[in-house]
């Protein structure tokens, strides 16, 4: 008897969204079918699925132990969400190659049904950072007598949503920092910054309106910017290791001596990125929004304004969040700042988005109210884009290259 050969093995989950994107939530049901398709008859132990979600964390230091010696410390950690493995054709035992107990699969296309329910415990949202990942998968695995399995490796994404619609997230986030200059025994007139944001939750695509107010009573010029940056925290072995990433940036116009600026809904794009990870004990994924005063030959002064990047976006027009966000706003009399009937218009795209995303055309993020209604809305366009983005360049020394270290900057006139 000739046997057969396997021609191909597959597998494909259950999508119930027109995006076609296998995306779940704690406590959902995974399922798909595992597509084997073999010339001939071929005649099998077991065909089983091994289903597995994990975070993982790891990095090296080196060590100096003295003089000319030196070792490499390793620094592993992981969080297992769950583990479950199915037979879905003969048995589990796998300990001979005995023609007892075999299956026999006629040639042709065949099809086996897979489920198994997520845990009910919150998870991870499905990340890969440079030092950690938090990854879910399907692995299919085909025994035959005497030869070498068949295996393959299927990840599907994992979502822990986080609802922007609640108080936390809604309230204003502001602050307010003043610097003086000085040189030798010479001092010159106060920098001051105020600023604020409507709330501290976004999802990607949308854009934060920033309300600041910049006043320059220095000798210099000086320029207002904005940033956004995800900070990536891993731990391990009671250590930690930080990664910051630079997301998005504005700049504002240069402020000479004398000069204010004011910046009354000036709008910053979150561009598809990562949802904030704040429940995993190994991997923590966080977000603000940095509005700073850059000076030349002097440190600069900043604010941080907390955010959070969330899944599930802000609800329509004539919900609680309105009311939430105007009376924050209202409050805010220290920055003298109030809503303008009319928000200037937004930056350009080549002052805020790269080439690269303007051509992928991302539509904004519509509104919902449920993750079943999220799978039939723009929002999976995001997941689409931030899960295939090449890896993004990291530092891990603070990102501003117009600080000089040696120079000493000049006595300002008074």
């Amino acid at each position: 008897m000739v046997l057969g050969k396997v021609k191909s093995l597959t597998i494909s989950f259950d999508c119930f969204s027109n995006s076609n994107i296998p995306v779940y939530s704690s406590g959902d049901t995974v399922s798909g079918k595992i597509s084997l398709e073999v010339t001939g008859e071929i005649r099998v132990k077991a065909l089983k699925i091994h289903a597995r979600g994990h975070a993982k964390v790891s990095w090296s230091e080196s060590r100096n132990a003295g003089s000319n010696t030196a070792y490499t410390q390793n620094y592993t950690e992981e969080v297992e969400y769950f583990n479950h493995k199915d037979v879905l054709v003969g048995h589990a035992r796998d300990d001979d190659n005995s023609e007892e107990g075999l299956h026999t699969i006629h040639s042709g296309r065949h099809e086996y049904a897979f489920s198994f329910e997520l845990p009910q415990i919150p998870l991870a949202t499905s990340f890969e950072g440079r030092h950690g990942s938090v990854r879910y998968w399907v692995k299919a695995e085909l025994h035959r007598p005497w030869l070498l399995p068949v295996k393959l490796k299927k990840e599907f994404t994992v979502f822990e949503h986080i609802d922007i619609n609640t108080p936390s997230l809604l309230s204003p986030q502001a602050g307010t920092k003043e610097k003086t200059l000085c040189c030798w025994l010479c001092t010159s007139g106060p920098i001051s910054l105020s600023a604020k944001i409507e709330r501290k939750g976004y999802t990607p695509g949308e854009s934060i309106q920033i309300f600041a107010e910049i006043e320059n009573c220095s000798s210099r010029m000086v320029v207002p910017k904005a940033t956004i940056y995800q900070t990536q925290a891993f731990y391990a072995k009671g250590k930690m290791k930080e990664v910051r990433q630079l997301v998005a940036n504005l700049r504002g116009e240069s402020l000479s001596s004398g000069k204010t600026e004011t910046w009354n809904g000036k709008q910053l794009k979150i561009p598809p990125v990562s949802p904030s990870i704040l429940d995993c004990s190994i991997i923590r994924v966080e977000y603000s929004l940095m509005v700073y005063v850059d000076i030349p030959g002097a440190v600069d002064l900043f604010l941080n304004l907390p955010l959070v990047i969330g899944t599930i976006p802000l609800h329509p027009f004539g919900s609680r969040t309105s009311s939430v966000s105007s009376q924050g706003s209202m409050n805010m009399n220290w920055l003298g700042l109030t809503l303008p009937e009319r928000l200037e218009a937004p930056p350009s795209y080549a002052d805020v988005v790269t080439e690269e995303n303007r051509q992928s055309g991302l539509a904004p993020v519509a509104a919902f109210d449920d993750f079943q209604r999220a799978l039939q809305g723009p929002f999976f366009t995001y997941i689409q884009e931030f899960r295939f983005l090449p890896p993004p360049l990291y530092s891990e020394i603070d990102p501003n290259p117009d600080q000089p270290t040696d120079e000493i900057p000049s006595c300002p006139s008074r």
